[in-house]
Formats: C-alpha cells, structure tokens, sequence
C-alpha cells in the first residue's frame, strides 16, 4: 500500500525558509510585494487568491488585489499591467488565466515583465525554463510537483518519468523541469495510443489531464510514485484528483492526495518566486 504524501509539510517547509529571507530583506529596508491580477470573479480563482494571501502574510510579504470586471477590454487591461510592470515597490505580478474570450492572452503575455512575471506567463520566462536559465521562473505548479518529490527524497535521476497533460501551465514545462533533473520523460495526451501500457512503464507518473478520477491501477506500475495535478468535482459534488487514488494507491509506493497535495505547495512557490524577484531586481 503507497505512502500518502501530503503538501502540507513540503509547504511549511519552503515557507519557513521564505520567512527568515524576508526577514532579513526587511532589515535592508526591503518588502518583497505581489500583485494578483483577477479579472471578474470566477470560483477557483478565489479560492486560489486566499491561499497566495494567507500564504503572503504568513511569510511577511506584502500582496495586494488588482480586480478588473468581467468585461474589461483588452485596451484596459494592458493599461493595467503597465502600470504594475512600471510600479517600482511590485516585484512579482500573477494574472490569472484563462481569460473572458474579448481578452487576447496572445497579446497580453508579451505585455507582462519577464522579470516580474512569477508564474511563467511570458515567452522570455518559458524560453529560460527550456534553457535552464536560474534567471527565470517557471510555472508554480509544476515547481510544486519538483518540490514535492525532493522533500520526499523520491529519485529523479535516471528514472522513467511520464505525463499525462500536454498544457503550457502544467505538462510541457513539467517535462522540462523533469528533464533538467535527468529523468526520461515521456508526454501522453488525448491522441496518444495506448496509453495505460505508456503509463504503467513510468518509475514517476504525474497526472494533469483534468479529467475526475480517469487513471486507475491499469496505468500504474508495481512500486510508482504518482503525483496527481489534477482539480475536479466528482458525482458527489467533492473535490478529486485525476487519479483514483483508492484503486490505484496498493500498487504505488508514494501518491498525493487531492485535497492536500501539490495543490497545498503552489502558493509557497509563489512566494518563493515573489522573494527571488525580489533579490534580483534589487542585485541581491
């Protein structure tokens, strides 16, 4: 039976390593400062919002709460995001995605600061992850699942890796932060044939496919560690991963749960970012 490995104590981890730099920033009169980016009020990105704010505080940096209305026009929200990339005390801007259909995020992604661009939303930013670039940073959920798997000791080096999810925000840059860590990666999508013989093969499985309980114990090898990335609500109206964690969790050796798992860690990376921004931005 797999060892259930929560998020939380990764999280309280990275947070109280986050606290003391902060500390010390502040006595070089320096606050790291987050600006989110909210357009309309849509449920999860919320629930998000909360967790980044009660997160910030706890660690000492400063946060704050564009919100823009549902109809926004795109000519608006680029006057909005300028003024945050031209705000001197913001160093870190997350906007929140995906966008209402008159909003191009096309357009908008070449509008952000790389440099303050915490959650990998620009090109610079997916070109430095691609290139290993310490310098930039890369999604905030993926970098959870990194986090996750070196707070458990879990082996990347030399190990089969696969990912289910081919999304910008998850699965592409998962596979480059796996490959940076020399796993050998593999991506399984909608159009991938055979996918249960693909996945039951990975030493490391991470499940980002949006789909409520899809991957069963027929895409799980004997020993697996299984990351599940996903957020969904099940028939019973709660919240559930992409993996069915009971029927597959007696043949893995490590599995996260939903709630509880990579999804409790993504608002610590989003302070870490915050704090390297910071640094860099000041030659720290």
């Amino acid at each position: 039976m797999g060892q259930i490995i929560k998020g939380k104590p990764v999280a309280d981890a990275i947070s109280q390593t986050l606290t003391k730099e902060v500390e010390n920033l502040k006595v070089k009169g320096i606050t790291p400062k987050l600006t989110l980016v909210r357009v309309g009020a849509n449920g999860s990105d919320l629930a998000y919002e909360r967790g980044a704010l009660k997160r910030c505080s706890k660690i000492g940096i400063e946060a704050a709460v564009k919100e823009l209305p549902e109809d926004v026009t795109q000519d608006r929200f680029v006057d909005e995001l300028k003024k945050i990339n031209e705000d001197k005390s913001v160093n870190g801007v997350m906007v929140f995605r995906p966008f209402p259909g008159q909003l191009d995020e096309n357009v908008i992604k070449y509008i952000i600061a790389p440099e303050k661009d915490v959650d990998c939303f620009s090109p610079v930013n997916v070109a430095k992850v691609m290139e290993k670039d310490k310098t930039g940073f890369a999604p905030c959920t993926p970098s959870a699942v990194i986090e996750i798997l070196k707070h458990y000791k879990i082996p990347v080096q030399g190990k089969r890796a696969v990912i289910i999810g081919r999304s910008m925000i998850v699965g592409k840059p998962m596979a480059m932060l796996l490959l940076n860590k020399n796993a050998t990666v593999t991506i399984c999508h909608s159009k991938t044939v055979d996918m249960p013989k693909i996945c039951s093969e990975a030493d490391i499985l991470v499940v980002a496919i949006g789909r409520a309980k899809m991957i069963d114990s027929k895409y799980v090898k004997d020993g697996a560690v299984v990351v599940d990335v996903g957020i969904n609500i099940d028939e019973n109206g709660r919240i559930c991963g992409d993996v069915n964690t009971e029927d597959c969790q007696p043949k893995t050796s490590m599995i996260t749960p939903v709630p509880a798992g990579v999804g409790s860690v993504t608002s610590s990376i989003l302070a870490q970012h915050i704090v390297k921004a910071c640094k860099l931005q000041n030659n720290l």
